[in-house]
């Protein structure tokens, strides 16, 4: 007999099987039957309380969104330097990718790779791009640089791009450690941003 357990601790063991099965298995291979094995529960249990596989994979994706969300916002420092908020965020952001691989790859792989699903994926971009475009263009008014708030939010689109598939990377590589990962990004990131702010830029 099954031991009785709160509905909100039951409801997690059920996305961390179902997480795991995403993406080992990819969403259209992945059944409910393996799902339930994986929680330890019923089918019919797995139903009663996500229900359908669109639903339960739905739920997944604004689980593990919320909680990457929740991690980089705890990693950045209002009160620090760009440059310092920056490198916490991406910080935070690999930490995430490196503790939650499996999570990742239903963010990023699965989601993305199935348009009935892509805007959840959209969304949590645009929220990440957001802060990332905040940050660099509080960085310019800082450093007295000029700049529209279009040329932000397009350096932001590169960097969170650059990002995610520096983070595809690591989610397959777990020898990799994800302050190392951190850190190459941010030369990648910051060195060109800081020439930028100082007034440097390349032209045709």
């Amino acid at each position: 007999m099954l031991k009785r357990l709160p509905r909100v601790v039951r409801e997690q063991q059920m996305l961390d099987a179902a997480v795991q099965v995403f993406s080992n298995r990819g969403f259209h291979a992945a059944s409910m039957d393996e799902i339930a094995e994986v929680a330890g529960i019923s089918k019919p249990m797995v139903y009663a309380y996500l229900g359908t596989k669109d639903e339960l994979f739905v739920a997944c994706l604004h689980r593990e969104a919320t909680r990457l969300m929740e991690a980089v916002a705890a990693g950045v420092l209002p009160a620090a330097r760009p440059d310092e908020q920056l490198w916490h965020g991406l910080r935070a952001f690999f930490t995430f990718v490196g503790a939650h691989r499996d999570g990742w790859r239903v963010l990023y792989r699965q989601a993305r790779s199935e348009p009935h699903f892509a805007g959840e994926l959209a969304g949590m971009r645009a929220r990440i791009v957001e802060v990332v475009a905040g940050l660099l263009e509080s960085a310019a008014t800082a450093a007295e640089v000029p700049g529209r708030p279009g040329d932000f939010t397009a350096m932001a689109y590169a960097y969170v791009g650059a990002a995610e598939s520096l983070a595809d990377w690591l989610a397959d590589h777990e020898e990799e450690d994800p302050d190392h990962t951190a850190t190459r990004m941010m030369n990648f990131v910051w060195v060109g941003a800081d020439s930028l702010l100082q007034g440097r830029v390349w032209r045709a």
